[in-house]
């Protein structure tokens, strides 16, 4: 009998990363979902980041996303590391950029795979080298009138 490993459904697919978009509208948590819809997948993470209403202790009265033009090709980058590590069905993520409020969203991603552990390590991961190597920039207007720029690299 065949090793369950054997089965296509277990391995990576051949063209795993379905969505990748720096946006200055809205996201769509059901166009992420969509994007990642695979019948080999048993398991999808999907992570939202949103806008919370303070940071460092400072209560945050405004936030502005702004990229470098390379992000969407860093994005990229990233993604291909994540599909070479797990066996990545389908991988989707996008980021906004320009003004936003508290409550919207920032940045969705979503990996399914054969099975939840790895979609749940392939989206930790996904998530936290976009924004540790992604240049998109947040900027932070609080309500005492300071401010400050977050980096992601």
């Amino acid at each position: 009998m065949a090793s369950l490993d054997d089965h296509p459904g277990e391995q990576a697919a051949l063209e795993p990363i379905k969505l990748l978009a720096v946006r200055d509208e809205p996201l769509s948590l059901d166009e992420v979902f969509r994007a990642v819809g695979d019948d080999s997948a048993g398991g999808t993470a999907l992570f939202v980041g949103t806008v919370r209403n303070h940071d460092g202790g400072a209560d945050v009265e405004a936030l502005g996303y702004s990229c470098h033009p390379s992000a969407e090709a860093e994005m990229r980058r990233v993604a291909e590391k994540v599909v070479a590590e797990f066996p990545v069905r389908a991988l989707a993520a996008v980021h906004r950029v320009g003004d936003l409020v508290v409550g919207d969203l920032a940045v969705v991603v979503a990996v399914s795979c054969p099975h939840r552990g790895e979609a749940f390590a392939a989206c930790r991961k996904l998530i936290d080298d976009l924004k540790h190597e992604v240049p998109i920039w947040k900027h932070q207007t609080f309500s005492d009138g300071t401010e400050e720029w977050v980096g992601a690299c």
